[in-house]
Parts: structure tokens; sequence; C-alpha cells
């Protein structure tokens, strides 16, 4: 299936401490009632193992939008700022977030 007219928020996340992450997952599914998100997936690097593959994250966040400006509302959703605040800022050492939209 081809997604069309859809905006991607890809998102993973390094923990400063390992046992941290099911208070991390914990924290994603806080976001889970927001209206804006589309679609919603958590997950931890899969058992693959390529050259091309990296799987040194400890879990991951994809995100489907409607468009941009359902995504830039997320970001200022509150139940999102108390997420960051409360539990990616405390608990990773790193976050690197990836965007796309249809071309």
């Amino acid at each position: 299936m081809f997604l069309h007219n859809t905006f991607v928020h890809h998102v993973h996340f390094w923990l400063k401490n390992k046992e941290g992450k099911a208070k991390l997952i914990e924290g994603l599914e806080t976001l889970i009632p927001i209206t804006h998100i589309r679609d919603m997936h958590i997950g931890v690097p899969a058992d693959t193992n390529r050259d091309v593959i990296d799987r040194s994250y400890d879990v991951s966040l994809l995100l489907l939008f409607d468009d941009l400006e359902a995504e830039e509302a997320y970001q200022h959703d509150p139940v999102h700022v108390i997420f960051a605040e409360q539990y990616a800022k405390p608990l990773c050492s790193k976050v690197v977030v990836s965007d796309s939209i249809n071309t």
C-alpha cells in the first residue's frame, strides 16, 4: 500500500541507562490520545543483521500525520511537551528525528 498525503515523523532514542527502556516506552504510550496522530508504532531494534542496518538505538517511535500542520500541532500538544520533559530528556542520551513527506 502506498501512503498518500502523509507526513512521517520517525524518532530513535538512545537511553542513558538500559534499565530505563520500560519507563521510556511507558512515556511513549502517553502520546496515544493525541488526536493529530494518524498512526503510531513503538518499537525496539529487530533481530536483523545487515551492514546497512543501525541497531544501536534502544527504542523507536514512528508517527504518521496527515500533513505538516498536524505534526506541528503535535509538537505543541501539552501531552507531547510533558513526554519530552518527563521521559525523553531525563532518560535519553541521544534522540535522532527523521521527518519526511511525500514527493
